[in-house]
């Protein structure tokens, strides 16, 4: 099964390759190599999904762990793997021509994707922090693509609270490996005991606060409404929809392995309350959807800290559903605001000249908003059963905010949905969306629905996949007695 390793050598060589490709004369081979090597990816990852019966571990390099780097495979990482090359695909940037912007955002893209699907497969803290400034590295650049002036104000704020962050982690992983030893998350999650006192409480605050900044937790996530809203906007979905979450993955990751503290999920808690408040109040104040969109997405991704922090499989149920769900929606919204980029008033009539776009805007604000049957309500609908069952006063608080932050959100999706339905503005009319981003809007609105109907057997999916995942015992077993490199 060592072919799952592919996911993330084939984008990363792909993202060296592609450059050499445009000056061979073969046009077509660098328009192609791309997507199908996402494709590719797509194909190796569910063919791992289908035939996957047990977690295992890939150890690479002829070591095993700890000493060996590993890669652990089980339902939770092939699933956020997966959601790699197949997202990718749909916010590939195709433009049309040989210009050379075209080809870096390309490769960069690769260059993030196979970044991407390291920190869903790695094993222990030291690649997944190597991947994580790949990734974060491949997004400067993608951020910077349009190469005007408020991206390069926006790139080079995110470049320098990143940086922060990074530092801040990389102390963090230094604390717990002179503490324990070992980077190892299998070794560590045995020696979890040695990491639950304040320093080593501290370590994982630090890891929190590092890996957070893309993963946009309050209070490291100031960079996003500058970054979302300067940048290319299928820029903006890759790392809105899809980056965020497997910053997310990492922390839960942690959480779950070396720190299954009630101290540890209390902070979570507390992180995810504050986004929730701070990112809809603001998303509600801001007067163009790009900003909006990037405000929500802060207090959508607070909502999933909220549900992660939950105990046990109901936590990692919650978590992963509201996550995924985010990952559909935000993308596919941020796609759309390409060409509705403007002050939400001058969006008045949109819809007379993009039937499609808006009716997949209201789709997307309703799944949003939890109106059932769609995916929004049951990730919402796992998220506030949770909170009530545990019934804290915190938790409770975290209700009454996720609540009253729908109710906010209500609103301000509201307001522009009656802009695009209302008369048009003969004076300056809104540009229709493009073609490209409409496809890929609609296969995002094809998988919402999907999900939609298929409810039960996805429920199962996840359930199986979070019984795993909270399986500490299980997970040292599998890592720590692979015998040789490989399966």
């Amino acid at each position: 099964m060592t072919e799952v390793t592919l996911a993330v050598v084939l984008p990363l060589l792909g993202a060296f390759v592609l450059p050499l490709t445009r000056h061979t004369g073969v046009r077509w081979l660098a328009a192609v190599i791309g997507p199908a090597l996402l494709a590719a990816c797509a194909l190796l990852l569910f063919a791992a999904w289908s035939a996957f019966d047990a977690p295992y571990t890939i150890a690479l390099g002829g070591f095993a762990p700890p000493l060996g780097i590993a890669f652990y495979i089980d339902r939770l990482a092939l699933l956020f793997a997966l959601a790699v090359p197949l997202a990718t695909l749909a916010l590939w940037p195709a433009e049309a021509g040989a210009d050379e912007s075209v080809g870096r955002r390309q490769s960069l893209t690769l260059l993030l994707a196979g970044a991407l699907s390291g920190l869903a497969l790695s094993g222990d803290l030291f690649n997944m922090y190597v991947f994580y400034e790949l990734a974060a590295v491949a997004s400067y650049g993608l951020i910077v693509g349009n190469g005007n002036s408020p991206a390069y104000v926006a790139a080079f704020r995110y470049l320098m609270i990143s940086a922060l962050g990074s530092v801040v982690g990389l102390i963090g992983i230094a604390l717990i490996y002179f503490k324990t030893g070992t980077l190892n998350l299998a070794h560590l999650s045995t020696l979890s005991e040695q990491l639950a006192d304040p320093q080593g409480l501290a370590a994982f605050a630090m890891l929190v606060i590092g890996f957070g900044v893309k993963a946009e937790i309050f209070p490291v996530n100031g960079w996003v409404p500058e970054v979302y809203s300067a940048a290319g906007k299928r820029v903006a979905a890759l790392l809105a929809g899809l980056a965020s979450k497997l910053a997310v993955l990492v922390i839960v990751r942690v959480l779950l392995l070396v720190f299954p503290y009630d101290e540890t999920r209390q902070l979570l808690l507390v992180l995810g309350i504050f986004g929730v408040a701070v990112g809809e109040l603001a998303a509600w104040q801001a007067r163009d959807l790009p900003r909006m969109l990037a405000w929500s997405s802060i207090g959508q991704l607070g909502v999933v800290f909220v549900a992660f922090s939950l105990p046990g499989t109901a936590g990692v149920i919650a978590g992963v559903t509201v996550a995924m769900h985010h990952l559909v929606v935000k993308s596919a919204l941020f796609l759309l605001a390409d060409r509705w980029d403007k002050a939400i008033t001058r969006l008045r009539g949109a819809a007379s000249t993009s039937h499609l776009g808006a009716a997949l805007f209201v789709l997307f604000s309703l799944s949003l908003l939890g109106l059932p049957p769609l995916p929004g309500f049951w990730s919402k609908f796992l998220v506030l059963g949770g909170l009530a069952a545990s019934a804290s006063p915190l938790q409770l608080l975290a209700m009454g905010v996720i609540l009253t932050g729908t109710v906010i959100e209500g609103a301000y999706l509201l307001r522009v949905i009656v802009m695009l339905y209302a008369g048009p503005d003969t004076a300056t009319p809104v540009p229709r969306q493009r073609r490209g981003n409409l496809l890929s809007a609609s296969l995002f609105a094809l998988v919402l629905l999907a999900a939609a109907v298929l409810v039960d057997p996805l429920w199962q999916g996840i359930e199986a996949l979070a019984d795993r995942a909270v399986d500490t015992t299980g997970y040292q077993n599998t890592v720590l007695n692979t015998p040789e490199a490989g399966r």
